[in-house]
């Protein structure tokens, strides 16, 4: 009976790697789906670059906002019925998105696709870490991985179906698409053995500086892929003179190498180490960036969005691991302070982006980002307790 219940729970756990894989798939799916939708929301709404970038604060405001929203809801139900729930949210955001008829309806719309999108992520994180206990092994890096598989799909059909079919055919299409996946597959989601409550200590932060450039590296990191993901098409369209459906190819691009990266960059660190991995990768990330500023046409633009994604694809992963693992820091705490500045990088920082690119030109934009990168690969050392190495089989502190 023993054996029986094991082999259950087992197959259990399988499943819900592979559902959480599809959670991940979709939402990064939908989030590279609204790449190819930005550009045509400047003429369809007759607003300018400054408005355009506001939405997209109000985006990572919604986000941002959510994201607390969700760890409560989990203290109080777990993560499975919480990635459910803002997943089906997630189904129909880029809908409502496609069809606001006006910019404060947009702006409205923009806000519930940002929550539903942020909080069904940090869902959908503490729902792998669940997988994660269940199957005693890891399975966060490919979980980011599918993740940015979802984006690479999301990015290089939209831009096609757009051209063709038209924006309002491309959100149907996406809202059926995930809407299949999270039928299909979230069903089969993990339940924790119990909803992790939140302990009833007052929160300090951390007063050891080096958390706090940790976080830093993390929003370097991340602030590229946010400038990628909401104004790379628009970059190719406007200042190269690249169709809709190549401008949806730069985040295609930049997505579909992370992926690949992300699946293999487990091995990567182990062999080289966290340091050297960061920095080179950093390294990588920075010529990429550069190479785009630089691009004379959209191809070119598009394989350097590719080299900066095959750079950037493993350094937030590292500086998160850095950050739980920091001596002196208490881990969650160290997480918190390093994740909400590593994704105000991805959610806020675009919308600053559009704001000087409205001046300067995203060409320049793409080349200052490229130091930010450069002072990554200086900041490397931070990461060496990011390797695991002298305790291969500790257990996570409880």
């Amino acid at each position: 009976m023993d054996a029986k219940n094991a082999m259950n729970t087992s197959l259990i756990a399988k499943r819900g790697r592979w559902a959480v894989a599809a959670a991940f798939f979709t939402n990064g799916f939908v989030t590279g789906s609204w790449a190819p939708q930005i550009p045509l929301l400047l003429g369809r709404l007759e607003i300018s670059e400054f408005v355009l970038g506001l939405l997209i604060l109000v985006f990572g405001l919604g986000a941002l906002t959510a994201m607390p929203f969700s760890g409560y809801l989990m203290s109080k139900r777990g993560s499975r019925p919480v990635v459910i729930g803002f997943a089906w949210i997630v189904v129909f955001a880029l809908l409502l998105v496609a069809l606001a008829p006006n910019v404060w309806v947009a702006a409205l719309t923009m806000f519930i696709f940002g929550g539903s999108i942020g909080a069904m992520d940090v869902a959908m994180n503490a729902n792998a870490v669940a997988v994660e206990k269940k199957l005693s092994r890891a399975i966060m890096s490919s979980s980011h991985g599918f993740w940015s598989l979802g984006g690479f799909a999301g990015g290089g059909l939209g831009g096609i179906i757009i051209l063709n079919y038209g924006h309002l055919a491309h959100a149907g299409f996406v809202t059926v698409a995930a809407g299949l996946m999270a039928a299909f597959a979230l069903r089969h989601l993990v339940t924790e053995d119990k909803p992790v409550a939140h302990e009833h200590h007052h929160f300090r932060l951390p007063r050891l500086p080096v958390i706090y450039l940790v976080g830093i590296m993390a929003l370097f990191s991340m602030i590229p892929e946010g400038a990628v993901l909401d104004w790379a098409a628009l970059y190719l369209k406007q200042e190269l003179g690249a169709d809709i459906a190549t401008a949806g190819f730069a985040f295609a691009a930049f997505s579909g190498i992370m992926a690949l990266m992300r699946f293999l960059g487990d091995g990567v660190r182990n062999r080289f180490g966290a340091v050297n991995t960061l920095r080179v990768s950093a390294l990588i990330a920075a010529s990429g960036m550069l190479a785009a500023g630089l691009a004379p046409n959209p191809w070119v633009a598009i394989v350097a969005f590719a080299l900066c994604g095959m750079g950037v694809a493993n350094m937030v992963p590292i500086a998160f691991s850095a950050a739980g693992n920091q001596p002196g820091v208490v881990p969650n705490v160290g997480m918190s302070v390093v994740t909400t500045m590593g994704y105000s990088g991805i959610l806020v920082a675009p919308s600053a982006i559009g704001f000087v690119a409205g001046h300067i030109g995203f060409s320049t934009v793409f080349i200052v980002l490229s130091g930010f990168l450069v002072v990554v690969c200086t900041m490397a050392g931070l990461a060496r307790h990011a390797d695991f190495r002298a305790v291969p089989q500790a257990a996570p502190a409880e």
